[in-house]
């Protein structure tokens, strides 16, 4: 079974698990989290509900109870899980991923992340070989509605939006649940039904083809800014007035606008976030620190730090007021917070952004290769050898810090791919930077 990720369980529905090996997940469960409740929202994907069905009935005969809030967004069941206090909770989604994936996204007390380091692995173990001995006591399911508070909790970002011009994609996913809610009529929402087939497109907006209908919706209708949310709604990305997509690492830097205004502190990002960031962030009174890839490194790092906030390149953004926890449409409301005030000091969006950016980068390139390891040490061995290194990080891949660039390689956590990207002062010295890159990687394919 190969589900079992770094941060979550993903797959394709049917192939690398089962419903068998959901029952078996959700009875192993409480035992692993020692709860006897267990929160579960789920995503509307057309899986969803027999997944559903599956995990309640393992948890149930495990004797616990399971606290339905049925379809919701990822970061509604974080807000849930640290809220009510529960100890465990699962989410039923595959998020960006086509339709034909699912998985499980499983957290503990205060919303912290179980990932294959702090739990996953042993409840891989149990699936597998684990033997099912029913409760005497089987447990409930009970429903369990929090979707009024947690807009509450919502409304308090909800921004002045006067003067600025919105286009909205919700990509046929879970933000359609709440943002409607939220923003009532101002922005100009499409693909807002929530159809977990995604028949526009699929829910990930790091893909750019799925972006390209928002990109002609900012332009047709002028607008002053494109947002995107991808299938679980824990993700957001955003489009500026030119049709032209943001990096979402970029964004940590306009989230900063909003949060360290009047106080200064502690900002988290990852391993392949822009060097533009942290001079942007270092340079409003505050520290940047750097960490690896995935929710389930970055809530907690957010937490040992006392970050103020934090982001991700993958358009992940995490928050001390929301349990050190990632929210795509929190995060939506803070950036339209700052671009809204922006706008009406006559300052567009892509103006913001030109302020930001001082690197010109490659985003991020995939390899598909066997031999990560190898590839990544040859990497690293030749640049320190030919140019002065600056600094060098190897707690995910390697990040190489030189005076005018830096490279950052790392194997995927969920896919087979070795993810390179790169940035410089200009375009000239990027350009050799990828071609030797390239073809040293290459070297190692098959």
């Amino acid at each position: 079974m190969g589900a079992f990720k770094a941060y979550d369980i993903r797959g394709i529905y049917e192939k690398d698990f089962t419903l068998d090996d959901v029952y078996r997940m959700g009875f192993f469960l409480p035992g692993l989290l020692n709860t006897n409740k267990i929160l579960v929202g789920r995503d509307v994907r057309v899986s969803s509900p027999a997944m559903f069905e599956y995990l309640s009935n393992g948890i149930t005969d495990a004797g616990a109870d399971v606290y339905d809030i049925g379809l919701s967004t990822t970061p509604m069941v974080y807000f849930g899980t640290a809220h009510h206090g529960f100890s465990a909770s699962v989410m039923i989604t595959a998020s960006h991923n086509p339709k034909e994936y699912n998985g499980l996204k499983i957290s503990r007390e205060n919303a912290l992340p179980v990932g294959y380091d702090t739990g996953l692995a042993e409840l891989e173990k149990l699936v597998k070989s684990g033997t099912i001995v029913k409760s005497a006591i089987k447990g409930k399911v009970i429903p369990f509605d929090i979707k009024k508070e947690y807009l509450d909790f919502l409304r308090k970002y909800v921004p002045n939006l006067n003067g600025i011009k919105i286009s909205m994609d919700c990509s046929n996913g879970m933000a359609c649940l709440l943002i409607k809610d939220l923003l009532e009529e101002k922005p100009l929402y499409f693909f807002d039904d929530m159809d977990g087939t995604f028949p526009n497109h699929e829910a990930n907006p790091l893909v750019m083809e799925n972006v390209q209908d928002l990109m002609n919706h900012v332009l047709k209708n002028k607008s002053d800014i494109g947002v995107i949310f991808d299938g679980d709604a824990d993700r957001v990305m955003f489009v500026d007035e030119k049709g032209h997509f943001i990096s979402p690492d970029l964004i940590i830097a306009v989230l900063a606008h909003y949060f360290l205004k009047d106080k200064k502190g502690n900002v988290l990002q990852d391993i392949r976030t822009s060097k533009a960031v942290g001079e942007y962030i270092e340079n409003m009174g505050s520290t940047m620190h750097m960490w690896r890839v995935g929710r389930a490194y970055a809530a907690l790092k957010l937490r040992e730090i006392d970050g103020i906030f934090g982001g991700e390149y993958a358009g992940h953004y995490y928050f001390r007021d929301f349990f050190y926890s990632d929210s795509g449409i929190m995060a939506c409301l803070i950036a339209l917070d700052v671009f809204t005030k922006m706008k009406n000091q006559g300052i567009t969006v892509s103006q913001l952004i030109a302020k930001i950016t001082a690197y010109v980068s490659t985003g991020e390139l995939n390899f598909k290769l066997d031999k990560k390891q190898e590839a990544m040490d040859a990497l690293r061995d030749y640049f320190i050898t030919k140019e002065k290194v600056v600094a060098v990080y190897d707690f995910d891949g390697y990040r190489c810090d030189f005076n005018d660039w830096w490279f950052n390689v790392r194997p995927s956590n969920t896919e087979p791919y070795l993810r390179f990207i790169a940035e410089a002062k200009d375009q000239e010295k990027l350009n050799s930077v990828v071609e030797t890159a390239t073809s040293i990687i290459r070297s190692f394919q098959d």
